[in-house]
């Protein structure tokens, strides 16, 4: 098995270490986009997340990772973390005929495509920003509905596919079309570190990676098995979670100055800040989880002002400290 990069070991970049164990914790949130420079852990944060994911129990025998149902036999897998090329055909994303039986044994069967393999877990989408825009579509519509539906070649087939996407990309080679970006709850803005003792470690860290990637692993064991507890223990507790009604007006009333289109800004900053709170073992939302999440959940849901010439970022902080004075 290929060793990744531990989690716990990355520098730095806390806002997207923050969303990925937020969406870990509820996938609800709706996924995360990160975007950024190149060379900054996008992609290998990412990757890192899957060591930290608790297992999922699958029906014996489910091509599409389903729930057992009680009393059934069942298996123990890791929560998949599939990976979605930009080079991938429709067929390949979706599923198709499988021509193999189809040939030897004259029998038009289904065989599952990524969309099967990544339900319950994680879509992750590199260069999310130059996915063809027929595959853009595809994605719309499944995420809508938690149901993947193939008719083609004779074939009539209807699957569950609810899984959190994860998006990474780099500004610079193009926008994300409005309609996908509106559909991940959090988004996150990385940038190369600045100071030199940080860039000194990040090195350091990733050349000792490199040249024992076993050994680096093992000297990081004890603080991944801290994080995965956490994200486990998060996940136990978030059901007890209360959201009073004050943190309800405070999200609102942040979305209102912002003038934030829809309630999904709402929705994705509650849910977000409630697993903020699981996380830091608190029995309810506050302000300050609401201010710890508002950038990620509203930067990118903001309408474009000509007479404002300050960034998504500095508006959301400018409403936050209006409506939530630390």
């Amino acid at each position: 098995m290929k060793l990744e990069f531990p989690f716990a070991a990355i520098v730095g970049q806390d806002e997207m270490k923050r969303a990925l164990r937020i969406a870990a914790v509820d996938p609800s949130v709706g996924g995360v986009l990160v975007f950024g420079d190149r060379g900054t852990g996008k992609s290998t944060a990412v990757r890192a997340l899957a060591a930290l994911l608790p297992p999922i129990r699958v029906a014996e025998g489910s091509p599409y990772n389903l729930a057992p149902e009680d009393g059934a036999a069942w298996i123990e897998v890791p929560t998949p973390v599939v990976d979605l090329p930009l080079g991938a055909t429709e067929d390949r994303v979706v599923g198709a005929l499988d021509l193999e039986r189809a040939l030897t044994q004259g029998e038009k069967a289904f065989e599952p495509g990524l969309l099967a393999r990544a339900n319950r877990g994680f879509l992750y989408i590199d260069e999310v920003n130059l996915l063809e825009d027929h595959l853009v579509d595809l994605l719309l519509d499944v995420a809508a509905s938690g149901e993947n539906v193939v008719e083609r070649e004779g074939l009539s087939v209807r699957h569950s596919a609810r899984f959190v996407i994860v998006g990474s990309g780099n500004p610079e080679e193009g926008e994300l079309r409005p309609q996908l970006l509106d559909r991940f709850g959090l988004s996150v803005e990385v940038a190369s570190p600045r100071d030199v003792p940080t860039r000194v470690e990040v090195v350091k860290r990733r050349d000792a990676f490199d040249r024992d990637r076993a050994g680096f692993c093992d000297a990081w064991e004890a603080a991944q098995a801290e994080e995965r507890e956490r994200i486990v223990a998060a996940r136990g507790r978030i059901g007890s979670v209360a959201t009073p009604d004050e943190a309800l007006a405070l999200a609102a009333e942040l979305c209102l100055a912002l003038g934030a289109d829809g309630l999904r800004g709402e929705l994705t900053l509650i849910r977000a800040a409630r697993a903020i709170a699981a996380l830091e073992g608190a029995g309810s939302v506050g302000a300050a989880h609401l201010r710890a999440v508002a950038p990620s959940a509203l930067r990118h849901r903001l309408r474009r002002d000509p007479l404002d010439e300050a960034g998504s970022e500095a508006r959301v902080a400018r409403a936050v400290d209006e409506v939530m004075p630390a």
